[in-house]
């Protein structure tokens, strides 16, 4: 019996439109929405669909990294599911996990920048579910220089890069998060720049100038957030003499979801094509083959 247990942490995303409000209330930590807050959250996944595919996506990952897994070291782990705001939550993973017997957790967050503010949170939630069950853990805090994760975002930079205009800006994002966090000494964006400047390097952009770092997606509290956001970066380069692109790497996301698809691909796509600039967005990892494989041998050296 495998006594070993991967935990597959990530954000979570209700899977029907019935379950949208009870996922606000719990981000909310437990405060229901106002009906005009839940208007606008459904309203932004209408226009993608309807519903966020994050769900489908984060179980691809968990089945490609099950795969890799089974095929480096047969029999030895098992991948389950782990999220922040949907079931099944992390604690109700932990606990099944040890009604089964497992007796190591290693935490795996679905997000390859480490903050105390995400990764941090995530691995406190485990190590406090597993601590009553005697349930040793360990995790990997940060994959934001894996070279396969490197690569599969530089390959598409590159091919993007080639169909946009010249004088193109590669803007690089990630979630903002509260500036007291960074304030406090957080690294979180110096893992985003450690990225950035790995890809920037491998796909041919030469020059400082030619790609930037930018925030999106803060959240709507009294608080100020982690800047410069997208949408203002996207004024400041239509207001510029020699800018006629934006192309996004939202390198710190690594699944199809709400923050790429409506807040890139539909405000920031409308932002930029309303001021004369064109516009694309590189590809998620989603469950890339060899960036999954890199994870779980990741996973494996670990122990």
């Amino acid at each position: 019996m495998t006594t070993t247990a991967v935990l597959l942490m990530a954000y979570g995303t209700p899977r029907t439109p019935a379950e949208i409000e009870p996922y606000y209330t719990d981000i909310r930590r437990g405060r229901a929405p106002t009906p005009e807050l839940l208007a606008e959250l459904v309203g932004r996944y209408d226009a993608i669909g309807g519903i966020s595919p994050l769900a489908a996506r984060t179980e691809a990952q968990r089945t490609a990294l099950q795969s890799a897994l089974d095929v480096i070291a047969p029999g030895k782990y098992e991948v389950a599911l782990g999220l922040k705001h949907a079931e099944p939550k992390i604690e109700t993973a932990v606990a099944e996990l040890a009604s089964r017997g497992i007796e190591r957790i290693m935490g795996l967050v679905l997000a390859p920048h480490y903050s105390s503010y995400s990764i941090g949170q995530y691995m406190d939630r485990t190590r406090a579910a597993a601590e009553p069950f005697g349930i040793e853990v360990s995790g990997i805090e940060s994959w934001a220089t894996e070279p396969a994760f490197v690569d599969f975002l530089a390959a598409d930079l590159r091919e993007r890069l080639g169909r946009m205009p010249s004088n193109t800006k590669v803007l690089f994002t990630a979630h903002s998060l509260p500036q007291r966090i960074i304030d406090a000494g957080d690294p979180y964006p110096q893992e985003l720049r450690s990225t950035a400047e790995l890809v920037a390097e491998r796909a041919g952009l030469d020059s400082w100038s030619s790609w930037a770092i930018a925030w999106q997606s803060a959240g709507r509290t009294p608080e100020p957030w982690l800047g410069p956001d997208i949408l203002t970066v996207i004024d400041e380069l239509a207001a510029s003499e020699n800018a006629s692109g934006v192309l996004v790497s939202a390198c710190g996301f690594v699944a199809d979801h709400l923050e790429v698809l409506y807040d890139l691909d539909i405000e920031a796509k409308k932002h930029a094509n309303d001021r004369g600039l064109a516009f694309d967005r590189t590809a998620c990892v989603n469950d890339d083959p060899k960036v999954m494989e890199a994870l779980a041998r990741r996973v494996i050296a670990l122990g």
